[in-house]
């Protein structure tokens, strides 16, 4: 990759880019940029001399495709034009184009000396490349206010407190990354998903360091029998230790600690025909699910954020990005080459759901013959993600994680038909899905199944239908008939 794109930690590395002669392609040597407050090893794949007289040519040789550029004047103290964009080619035209006449559209055309830019495969990688683009040129605290990016909320659980709480929070601390539960789309989320599971235990909600003694005025939470009282000494202190690892366990295992608890529990009224226990069981265990459900299934300890996210691969139809979230911290792009992982092309919106993931083909040495390294799929998944993990370091700097963590967050609460690309969590033994993985490259190099062949939707127009139902708006539909099957002659 000419674009490098490492996790947020604190490399000490001029950020340098290379120049390029005339409109060719190949990267030479160049000079650097130094900025006190940049951190990071970036530079762009393309740099191209501009001359207005040669635009036309110039702007041929772009490809029209997704990608971050930056137009540069021709002095040193000149800020440059830094974007990115759907189609680099019809963006550059409308911004170098000779100037129309009493037209206010942006143009600059007489002020710009270089191109510079890099094509990317995602709007995912776009951001990504942005970002590091403008920590190079602008450092990360100016490249942050560009961006508009703030960090996501978390939930706090302050378990090195003698009374621990729960709270939203948006601040992240070295000392509690490993109690804070996140990230969430927003504040609202993480507070409604935090009311909704304190509710279901006696944790306290209020914000005092407590000085618990008996005469202690208390709140309306311990009047309406939700909190332990800690603060009027109404508990002892192993009773509350005991109620705040209850509530750890929920968070950490989101929800799955209370609901098997429960569940044994509905299980054995019912075979021991307590209809009545069974049947309050059952409403608790719905209230503790719905509590559950308000939080998605990335909601987890920072330290813990761990995922793969597959994404389409920048000018190349058999490979995928793929890249690595470590700790909060995204690294790569890696390339990861889908041959050998055969998708079934011809499937239809309507086809049959035996072939709706792709066969992995694995090679088959010749008989008699050597035999050769086997470079199947899961290995190259293998390789993928273990130079991924190569590339994360162990120190990271709280502002960058932020940064990291508001992009995947702005990627990931998208709606779902929004959001382009995969995403997979590790599984319970913390080793990677390598086969799902592959699938989900595959689904993206591949794109999406194809429709219905017209031929088929003309004849299922001529069809003969009928209206069950007729009048009644509610239950009303209109099924084909099936034509009677012809007797085979004897």
């Amino acid at each position: 990759m000419g674009h490098p794109i490492v996790c947020g930690c604190l490399w000490l590395i001029e950020g340098t880019r290379p120049t390029q002669q005339g409109q060719g392609n190949e990267p030479q040597s160049a000079g650097r940029i130094y900025n006190p407050n940049v951190a990071v090893s970036f530079h762009f794949d393309h740099i191209v001399d501009f001359a207005p007289e040669s635009a036309e040519e110039i702007l041929q040789a772009v490809p029209a495709a997704p990608g971050v550029f930056a137009l540069c004047g021709a002095r040193e103290g000149d800020e440059p034009y830094l974007t990115r964009t759907a189609d680099l080619r019809r963006r550059m035209r409308r911004l170098l184009a000779p100037p129309e006449s009493q037209s206010k559209r942006l143009n600059l055309r007489d002020k710009v000396a270089r191109i510079e830019y890099c094509v990317t495969g995602s709007e995912f990688e776009s951001s990504l490349v942005l970002y590091y683009a403008a920590a190079s040129l602008f450092g990360y605290v100016e490249a942050r206010r560009r961006l508009k990016l703030h960090t996501p909320y978390f939930l706090r659980f302050t378990m090195e407190n003698a009374h621990p709480r729960v709270y939203s929070t948006n601040r992240l601390s070295k000392r509690g990354l490993a109690q804070m539960y996140g990230p969430f789309p927003s504040r609202l989320a993480a507070e409604r998903y935090c009311d909704a599971v304190l509710d279901l235990f006696k944790l306290r909600r209020c914000h005092e360091d407590l000085s618990p003694y008996p005469e202690h005025p208390g709140c309306v939470y311990g009047e309406m029998k939700k909190c332990m009282e800690p603060c009027k000494a109404a508990c002892t202190p192993e009773q509350y230790a005991a109620e705040a690892a209850a509530v750890k366990a929920f968070f950490d295992t989101q929800g799955e600690s209370m609901l098997g608890e429960i569940g044994a529990q509905r299980e054995r009224a019912s075979a021991e025909m307590e209809f009545e226990m069974a049947a309050s069981l059952h409403a608790q265990f719905q209230k503790v699910k719905t509590a559950a459900g308000l939080a998605d299934w990335i909601v987890r300890p920072v330290p813990r954020l761990r995922a793969v996210i597959v994404q389409k691969a920048a000018e190349d139809e058999e490979q995928a990005a793929v890249f690595l979230l470590e700790g909060g911290c995204i690294a790569g792009p890696e390339r990861l080459s889908t041959l050998g992982v055969r998708a079934v092309k011809e499937q239809t919106s309507v086809g049959s759901s035996l072939f709706a993931q792709p066969l992995m083909l694995a090679p088959v040495p010749l008989e008699g013959g050597p035999a050769a390294p086997v470079d199947s799929p899961e290995e190259r998944a293998k390789g993928v993600l273990e130079r991924l993990e190569a590339k994360v370091g162990s120190a990271h700097d709280l502002a960058v994680l932020s940064d990291h963590l508001s992009l995947l967050r702005r990627w990931y609460y998208r709606p779902e038909k929004q959001r382009v690309g995969e995403i997979f969590l590790p599984n319970a033994d913390g080793s990677w899905p390598v086969r799902r993985i592959l699938r989900g490259a595959a689904r993206m190099v591949l794109g999406d199944p194809k429709p219905m062949a017209e031929t088929q939707r003309e004849g299922a127009k001529e069809a003969k239908v009928r209206i069950l139902h007729e009048g009644r708006g509610d239950v009303e539909r209109v099924v084909p008939v099936v034509g009677k099957r012809a007797k085979k002659p004897v």
